[in-house]
């Protein structure tokens, strides 16, 4: 995997963040003649690094191995021409005036930018019991529309009581020998209908109120020790698949006092743009998506934001000698 060394004094687009997003994005912006820089951090790739198959992406008739895939993405935005630094940005300094440079610091440097484009994405949220990380991609999921069909005949359990864990159970029901819904609560969370549709389904059991105590298994996982939360005894569940579904958290935290967000921490964007706002300033993928969060919207929502920012730089052409010069005196 190539790294580059070379930074200009002033970048046309520095793009934050990896993954279907930041790639594509980088795919158009190199191919517009950008010059794109890509902090795509240690972890390059996004959550798709964590993923095994991907059967659900156009242009992979025989599915592909998520690593693969943002691999595939990675070497396409670098043949047009796009750099990347394989570090973290650690902060980012946004200018509201135009013509004034964007300041993205990653570790002790500081690179200026005319606009930066954030597709930082967004994280599901964890359990943090014993064998979450050893079976992740190995049993345990967090996503169903991206895995349940590898769970076919297979017995589950979706932890969560949301609106998602009714959904990833329906979902997974077409695919799972039986599925068990477990909830920490008696009560859930998930609306009337939800908790309605997945009462209905066959092969979907709820065990309540239980919480996950630990993954235990050898190559993959194979079973599930559950904890009473009124009695504190402890079940053994037998289960191929455990899908978690109790949130993800956007990972907005390099803009949270510098850009709008809303209660969950997604970042807001103008109409149907991906526009932030901030004159110069682009948010893609994940970051700006609660509902859908699949690899194809992110690379769409990516493929806006640089033609967004093409845009941008185009109509902002007379302010660069004067972003230029601001630069010099330093």
């Amino acid at each position: 995997m190539s790294e580059t060394h070379e930074y200009r004094d002033l970048e046309n687009v520095v793009i934050i963040g990896s993954g279907p997003a930041g790639y594509t994005a980088a795919i158009y912006a190199a191919r517009a003649d950008l010059q794109p820089l890509c902090v795509e951090g240690f972890q390059w790739g996004g959550l798709l690094q964590l993923t095994t198959d991907v059967e659900n992406y156009p242009g992979y008739p025989d599915g592909v191995q998520g690593p693969q895939m943002m691999a595939d993405f990675r070497r396409q935005a670098e043949r047009f021409g796009t750099r990347f630094l394989s570090e973290d940005a650690t902060a980012l300094r946004l200018s509201r005036e135009t013509g004034v440079p964007h300041l993205v610091e990653v570790g002790e440097r500081s690179i200026r930018a005319r606009a930066v484009i954030v597709a930082t994405g967004t994280e599901p949220k964890k359990l943090g019991v014993p064998g979450e990380d050893e079976f992740a991609a190995r049993g345990v999921s967090y996503c169903a529309t991206c895995d349940a069909a590898f769970f076919r005949g297979r017995d589950t359990i979706v932890v969560g009581g949301g609106d998602t864990a009714m959904e990833d159970a329906t979902f997974l029901a077409k695919f799972a020998r039986k599925v068990t819904i477990v909830h920490r609560r008696r009560e859930f969370r998930a609306s009337a209908i939800m908790v309605d549709r997945a009462r209905a389904t066959e092969n979907i059991e709820f065990l309540t109120p239980y919480v996950v105590e630990r993954f235990e298994g050898s190559e993959a996982l194979e079973r599930v020790v559950l904890r009473n939360r009124e009695d504190g005894s402890e079940l053994v569940l037998e289960a191929q698949g455990a899908f978690i579904a109790i949130g993800h958290r956007p990972r907005s935290e390099l803009v949270a006092d510098q850009l709008r967000l809303d209660e969950q921490g997604y970042v807001i964007v103008e109409d149907r743009s991906t526009r932030t706002g901030v004159p110069g300033v682009f948010a893609c993928g994940d970051l700006i998506d609660p509902v859908y969060r699949q690899a194809v919207t992110a690379a769409g929502s990516g493929c806006m934001a640089a033609l967004d920012c093409e845009a941008y730089l185009r109509d902002t052409a007379p302010e660069l000698a004067r972003m230029k010069a601001a630069v010099a005196r330093g």
